[in-house]
């Protein structure tokens, strides 16, 4: 039999271009290289040249696939990951009179750290944040911070390092970049970890360096030692007089007024590194394109000699051309999918691979059986490695394999060699943008969306751990009365700008009985809602410290729970209505399942598994799934659909407008596509002619799944085997409505979906007359909403604008007034030219 090796495959190819790499002047191209297979052939290189790499990308989109990518092939081939290194840019435009956020600091400092360390490190970097200028060297090591477990420091002097470091002292740490003081203990969270340090002292003895974790404040890992990273990205000399004073929010724009000489990231690599330019055109381009965004933003603010607040671009940033003269004694290599940019780059290396749907995988509509075929046949020339993206999706696609009689195993990294002519399918956990087949088929990385036909995957960056999501205020205005969830209802005064511990920020003024006030700061939204009373009607305010709002909720609770012993006597009944059990899962939810486009979060498994339960018994199912918007309940109810129809039984689907009855019939019509099930709607979008067709099906029974608005509940509708009704929001449904549902109720199987439950409703579910799945788990990536509240700023309109028009994205601009919105459209593209602007709004 014999031995498939495909590392010596790609070494062959990619051996030209290693040796030329080891040549100062070297200036090899590899071409058909994207994202995937140039990070797999960068793995391979930076394996056999142990130098440090500099990677540079146009965007920071594309330096996170990159990266990405780059950790997935590493782990496939088993080597260490703790080189792979992103250095991001800060996400503010220049000149931007902002912090950049502590997570973004804590990357770029652990970056600069192992760099300042010396480890060998392959960093990846989008080309503003190489042009950017950083704080000296010397100074940043300087200031770096080494907690020994063992060692003596004097608790004040720590407490000025951490001030110098831009640390601040609160009462408990939450994000990165903040610190606290309890008797014998300092908890600090230092950027250079993910989650915080508990230090404890025996006087000025460090005694322990613990991980703890900020949700439940248990330790976790204890360390040997701790660094304390900087959290801001100027740091004053020790001793000066401004060590250790509050930063203020834009101090990074103005270091070249602190530090002599501002030195690049190109300077704290302890050697020459080999530097990657990814499409060298496009870099080039998307240099002077920042660069003409920096200079268009210095003339605004006016300039150093007009008396302007910052310095001039050519003190904070590097030019393109000066950037690649500071490369000058480095090796490059340039990566494009096409060509080489000119005649310079030589040799040019052709990297030969084939996408997945050039060799005839990943066509919508193909069976799921035919691209199993042509996947077996994929393994007559090398290995097949399919790349899941959860532990539990690897377990389906197993199963699935197993169900097809194909062989399917878990990937080892051992597993490059094998004595086999045909190896069984490879599984493995990973992230990969997509997949690729060898120039001559002997090796094959197929992603579970190609497999599915789904196309390529857009991963958004990860979510923070310290990220949080806020809640708004909507149509507040001085004088109108709010509930704080612990004070009670008092009256909202206005906003007030105010300085503490030194660092500005924004306050709620709420004034409450007896003339008391709280500022609650705009991160605590949360704990503050709009009063909702009858018309005209004024509350009686609660006093701060008082027990009449403790007296209110007791009231309320009480008042909840007699009416949910009305409520347990109208639905006993349901408790001794039977109906057929559904049978467990098949091969065909299996496949269903896996088909999935995104990893399920916990509490979507949890939810899909109470419903599996709920069909399986013999009691009608009446469970309300509860979660924000995009956390995933159209997903959850489309599995319990599919099993119903599985089971022969109709699925309804109830839904408050006509719109929602739309977006919902695509996707129902997406997921079900490669599946024998029959979709179809019912709303004013169509003909008389093409409803009296629809009805006919329903009560044939050849419509397996009908999605559609009110007209569902007239009596008209007659099903054949109604097993399933599905609810989205059902707070939008009046009583005649629900009366008529009420009458489903005692027949049929009910999962109703909300963000937002009437009380009623969630009352029922929390008393346990009806069951209850609540996800809250936000989906992996979703980023945290930050909200400003500013004075109304044609400049920092334009800079919010353009900041999200830099970065490939999508800007809502929110107008009160249809009459106006014209004229409102017409100054926003005088405001941002660039722009192409539409206007829609719901006035009929």
């Amino acid at each position: 039999m014999a031995t498939i090796n495909p590392t010596h495959y790609w070494d062959e190819v990619l051996r030209p271009v290693a040796d030329t790499l080891r040549v100062v002047q070297g200036r090899p191209c590899l071409t058909g290289a994207q994202s995937a297979t140039a990070a797999f052939a960068l793995t391979l290189l930076g394996r056999a040249e142990r130098r440090s790499w500099l990677i540079v990308t146009a965007s920071e989109e594309s330096a996170d696939r990159l990266c990405e990518d780059l950790h997935f092939f590493h782990s496939l081939l088993g080597l260490p990951q703790e080189a792979l290194t992103r250095f991001p840019e800060w996400e503010t435009l220049p000149y931007e009179p902002t912090a950049p956020s502590a997570d973004l600091i804590g990357q770029r400092m652990r970056a600069l750290h192992r760099l300042t360390e010396g480890g060998r490190t392959l960093l990846v970097t989008s080309v503003p944040a190489l042009l950017q200028r950083l704080l000296p060297k010397s100074v940043f090591s300087d200031a770096i911070v080494k907690l020994r477990t063992g060692e003596s420091i004097e608790r004040e002097a720590l407490i000025s390092r951490l001030l110098r470091l831009g640390y601040r002292q609160s009462s408990v740490v939450e994000i990165p970049g903040e610190f606290s003081i309890r008797g014998g203990i300092v908890d600090i969270f230092s950027t250079a970890y993910d989650d915080p340090l508990r230090v404890e002292f025996l006087g000025d003895t460090v005694e322990s360096v613990r991980v703890f974790d900020t949700a439940t404040q248990k330790s976790t890992t204890k360390l040997p030692h701790g660094w304390l990273l900087p959290a801001r990205e100027l740091i004053h000399t020790a001793g000066s007089r401004e060590s250790g004073a509050p930063l203020a929010a834009d101090a990074e724009w103005r270091a070249p007024d602190v530090y002599e000489i501002m030195e690049t990231l190109l300077d704290y690599f302890q050697g020459p590194p080999v530097v990657t330019l990814d499409q060298p055109l496009a870099l080039a381009k998307k240099a002077a394109e920042f660069l003409d965004e920096a200079d268009e933003a210095y003339l605004r603010i006016g300039d150093e000699s007009q008396g302007g607040p910052y310095p001039s671009p050519e003190r904070l940033y590097l030019t393109w051309e000066a950037a690649l003269t500071r490369m000058a004694l480095s090796p490059w290599l340039a990566t494009d999918p096409l060509a080489p940019p000119d005649a310079s780059w030589q040799p040019v290396t052709s990297f030969p691979a084939q996408s997945p749907q050039s060799v005839g995988l990943a066509q919508r509509g193909m069976p799921f059986t035919e691209t199993l075929a042509k996947l077996d046949l994929l393994r007559n020339a090398g290995p097949v490695i399919m790349v899941a993206r959860s532990r539990g999706q690897v377990d389906r696609l197993l199963a699935l394999f197993a169900e097809h009689d194909l062989p399917a195993v878990r990937w080892k990294p051992q597993d490059w060699t094998t004595a086999s002519q045909k190896p069984p399918f490879a599984l493995v956990q990973g992230d990969l943008s997509a997949g690729f087949v060898s120039g001559e088929g002997r090796f094959a990385v197929i992603t579970e969306e190609e497999l599915f036909a789904k196309g390529m995957r857009h991963r958004p960056p990860g979510k923070s751990k310290t990220a949080t999501f806020l809640s708004s205020l909507e149509d507040l205005n001085t004088g109108d009365y709010v509930v704080h969830v612990q004070h009670g209802i008092g009256r909202y005064e206005g906003l007030r700008r105010l300085s503490v511990q030194g660092f500005e920020s924004d306050y709620l003024i709420l004034r409450f009985a007896g003339g008391d006030t709280l500022y609650v700061p705009l991160d605590r939204l949360n704990q503050v809602q709009r009063y909702k009373g009858g018309e005209g009607h004024a509350p009686k305010m609660d006093k701060l410290g008082g027990s009449s709002w403790g007296r209110t909720t007791a009231r309320v609770k009480k008042g909840i729970e007699e009416m949910a012993q009305e409520l347990v006597e109208l639905y006993a009944n349901r408790e001794v209505v039977h109906r057929g059990e559904y049978g467990g899962d098949s091969t065909l939810t299996h496949a269903f399942e896996a088909a999935f486009e995104y990893e399920e979060t916990p509490d979507q498994l949890r939810a899909i598994e109470d419903i599996k339960r709920d069909l399986e018994s013999p009691k009608p199912m009446d469970r309300l799934v509860c979660g924000d918007v995009g956390y995933g309940k159209t997903e959850v109810a489309m599995r319990a659909a599919f099993k119903a129809v599985e089971h022969n039984r109709q699925v309804a689907v109830l839904v408050p407008t006509t719109l929602l009855a739309q977006q919902h019939y695509e996707n129902f019509s997406q997921r079900f596509g490669p599946f024998p099930a029959r979709i179809a709607m019912l709303s004013r979008f169509q003909t008389p002619k093409e409803t009296k067709a629809v009805l006919k099906e329903i009560a044939e029974g050849t419509v397996d799944v009908v999605i559609g608005t009110h007209r569902l509940l007239q009596k008209d509708i007659q099903f054949r085997n109604l097993g399933l009704v599905i609810i989205d929001e059902e707070q939008w449904f009046g009583v005649r409505h629900k009366e008529r549902l009420k009458q489903l109720r005692t027949q049929v199987d009910v999962l109703t979906l909300t963000a937002t439950p009437i009380p009623r409703t969630l009352q029922m579910a929390m008393s346990g007359v009806r069951d209850l799945s609540v996800i809250e788990t936000p989906p992996a990536g979703r980023m945290a909403i930050r909200s400003h509240i500013l004075r109304f700023n044609e400049e920092t309109i334009r800079e919010a604008i353009v900041r999200e028009l830099g970065r490939g994205g999508q800007v809502y601009f929110v107008h009160n007034r249809v009459q106006t919105m014209e004229r409102t459209a017409t100054w926003l593209q005088q405001l941002v030219p660039e722009a192409r602007i539409v206007m829609a709004h719901g006035q009929m």
